[in-house]
């Protein structure tokens, strides 16, 4: 066990009520047990426990990241695990060498809330530094069958703004157009939406283009803000 992994984990305990644990775990039918830490003590906790760190190199980075997560008994240990891979201290190592550690934590982790907080800030940090490698990365997540991958592939520009990539965008919804799957319906139409606030009317031609496939979800999510 890492020191830090250690110092997480005992931070953790001391901050937890143990009255909360059975609904949180109920509420994200997590597989794995809560301690009974909720949001905000627990960034408190990640922001005590990484405030001094300095890391040489992405890789000792990851290797902290990964012992966290391997080492996960409960999931607010995956919470913190995300909280350091998105630490300030670690702005730097946001390339394409990260992304297998990203794999693991979306694949293992497996579920909307773990997999959100990935798509959405550090693949899109990785997409910002090394645009050209990662487009092909997540086209090929795109066109896979992990469904977390599919997913995490089609939400990774949620922050790009005016800087999204439309091309890619469009690239790694398509695969998913037909799907009955819930999670990728609504994260096509989260992405469709979050753009529509940059371009409303590319959407609505998008959604008027592709309504014979889009499902009612991903057009009335993708339209919320249309007018």
């Amino acid at each position: 066990m890492t020191r830090l992994r250690d110092d997480v984990r005992r931070r953790l305990h001391a901050a937890a009520d143990p009255a909360k644990a059975p609904a949180m775990r109920a509420y994200m039918k997590s597989a794995m047990p809560y301690l009974g830490v909720q949001a905000t003590p627990l960034r408190a906790v990640c922001k005590q426990a990484f405030a001094a760190l300095a890391f040489p190199d992405g890789e000792a980075w990851r290797r902290e990241v990964l012992a966290i997560w391997r080492g996960a008994e409960f999931r607010e240990e995956w919470y913190a695990a995300i909280e350091l891979a998105k630490h300030r201290s670690a702005r730097g190592f946001q390339r394409i060498s990260a992304l297998p550690m990203y794999r693991e934590m979306i694949v293992t982790g497996a579920w909307w809330d773990v997999v959100d907080a990935i798509a959405t800030r550090p693949l899109y940090a990785i997409l910002d530094n090394d645009r050209p490698a990662m487009s092909a990365a997540m086209r090929e997540w795109a066109r896979g069958h992990d469904l977390w991958l599919r997913r995490s592939a089609i939400l990774c520009q949620l922050p790009a703004k005016a800087k999204t990539d439309l091309a890619l965008l469009y690239d790694c919804i398509e695969p998913a157009l037909d799907s009955r799957e819930f999670f990728l319906r609504k994260a096509i139409g989260w992405a469709l939406r979050q753009y529509a606030r940059i371009d409303p009317a590319e959407v609505a031609r998008y959604v008027a283009a592709n309504e014979a496939r889009l499902s009612p979800l991903s057009r009335r999510e993708a339209l919320k803000h249309v007018g």
